[in-house]
């Protein structure tokens, strides 16, 4: 039977320079973090364009200089509304962007898993999303109604990473918490995906038929799973943890103070283990209090 399993790293080893990437996960919840530091501790990986419902993920990467290209629906941290690195990296310009109403962004995932070069919808109509986006189109309906309809082009994905709560070697996945979103339509637009997750498990842990509607991650999408614990932190990963408000907090003051020291305090030279040694241990983490909507 296919073993999936791989590392961290090894999940980065398999991204390249100039790639489009999606990341799953919703704002300050559930976000692939763990990927992310690793990300950042490759200098060559770089020229990325990034597709995300965004959260610390897209500030980390839009603070190292990693964007080249950021298509988004928002960046926030949840409890902290505006991301304070996306946005001095937005305010001075230094990638291109491409904005869109929540729906949009998701419907162009759609169209790609879909294989088709875009799906119609209302969404934008009437908005200034058309007139900064030239490059999205507009369509007359060819029915008898002849309606003019926004044509969502797809998002096609070289690869997408995501967060899980449990997965197994043949790429399995289950999300327990409240908050799945469109991580499957993530890995559905991509060409590959890759999970991290907090506990690698037993195929028979996935028997119950109950839990198939906290799967919907196609296994046959997956070509790599990486046992992180704690791998979505400083976001939510719920019922397992919540958001750390007071390591966010301290995040977005070094968007104003000085990026280096936290990355010589989190990133470099380190690993996921270090790294949890860093925020005061996985214990800590576990117990940090479940974001309340």
């Amino acid at each position: 039977m296919l073993d999936k399993t791989m590392t961290i790293s090894g999940i980065v080893d398999r991204m390249r320079s100039g790639m489009t990437l999606g990341i799953a996960g919703w704002g300050g919840r559930r976000k692939p973090m763990a990927i992310i530091r690793e990300m950042l501790r490759r200098d060559e990986l770089k020229d990325l364009t990034i597709v995300a419902y965004g959260g610390a993920d897209v500030g980390l990467l839009a603070s190292a200089g990693k964007i080249k290209k950021l298509v988004f629906g928002f960046v926030s941290l949840d409890a902290i509304p505006l991301e304070a690195h996306f946005r001095k990296a937005r305010q001075a310009g230094a990638f291109e962007i491409l904005e869109l109403d929540e729906g949009m962004l998701q419907l162009g995932l759609k169209a790609a898993a879909s294989r088709v070069p875009f799906l119609p919808t209302r969404v934008g109509l009437g908005t200034d999303i058309l007139t900064h986006a030239p490059e999205i189109k507009t369509i007359t309906s060819p029915y008898a109604d002849g309606e003019t309809l926004v044509a969502m082009p797809a998002l096609k994905l070289d690869m997408a990473i995501a967060h899980v709560n449990k997965a197994d070697k043949l790429g399995n996945s289950w999300i327990y918490g409240p908050d799945p979103f469109f991580d499957e339509w993530f890995c559905r637009a991509a060409t590959e995906s890759y999970l991290s997750c907090e506990e690698l498990v037993e195929t028979s842990e996935f028997n119950d038929p109950a839990m198939a509607v906290k799967m919907p991650i196609e296994r046959s999408l997956v070509a790599g799973v990486a046992e992180a614990a704690g791998g979505a932190h400083p976001s939510s990963c719920a019922p397992d943890y919540g958001i750390d408000v007071a390591h966010l907090k301290d995040y977005s003051k070094t968007a104003k103070e000085g990026f280096d020291g936290y990355l010589d305090s989190f990133v470099h030279g380190q690993d996921q283990d270090s790294y949890l040694k860093a925020v005061g241990g996985i214990e800590a983490v576990r117990k940090l209090p479940l974001p309340i909507f």
